[in-house]
């Protein structure tokens, strides 16, 4: 089901890779990133029993498909990744061919899924002040890679979602 949307996704190109095949500084940074988050956020809400509640076990769930859903986009993105908004390409294979922005959804679900996995509000705090500034993100992104791709980029973002 995956490969219909998503064909070719782990070639040299999507994969964010230079010339000599290995992993681009940018996207290897991102991955140690998210995986030190996510170890985090599982060390501090491992149970002092070792037996998992269910909540934990479907934020744990949600968190590990989350997470590779979000490397997978950050890698797709490649050489397209900036800290700021601009257009460098329009991305729209893999992940991209279905959303515009899966590195804020998955984001946010991920952080909805620490949430669960943790059971505490603080984290919730994390994400209601997130979401708002992602969806502002996105905006400026959208504004400026329409500034750049034109009719190309509205036909993109007409047939893909947030």
């Amino acid at each position: 089901m995956l490969g219909q949307f998503m064909p070719g996704w782990f070639t040299r190109d999507t994969m964010g890779r230079g010339q000599e095949g290995t992993m681009s500084t940018s996207n290897l940074v991102t991955l140690i990133a998210i995986v030190i988050g996510a170890g985090f956020a599982v060390y501090i809400g491992w149970p002092k029993t070792g037996v998992f509640a269910l909540y934990q076990i479907v934020g744990g769930a949600v968190m590990l498909v989350s997470f590779g859903l979000l490397v997978v986009a950050r890698i797709q993105l490649g050489k397209s990744f900036t800290a700021s908004a601009r257009a460098r390409a329009l991305v729209t294979h893999g992940l991209y061919s279905k959303i515009r922005n899966p590195i804020y959804v998955f984001g946010g679900v991920f952080i909805a899924a620490v949430f669960v996995y943790l059971g505490t509000p603080l984290v919730l705090l994390l994400f209601v002040v997130l979401i708002p500034l992602q969806i502002q993100r996105a905006r400026t992104e959208s504004k400026v890679l329409e500034r750049a791709f034109g009719d190309e980029y509205r036909a993109y973002k007409a047939r893909t979602w947030f």
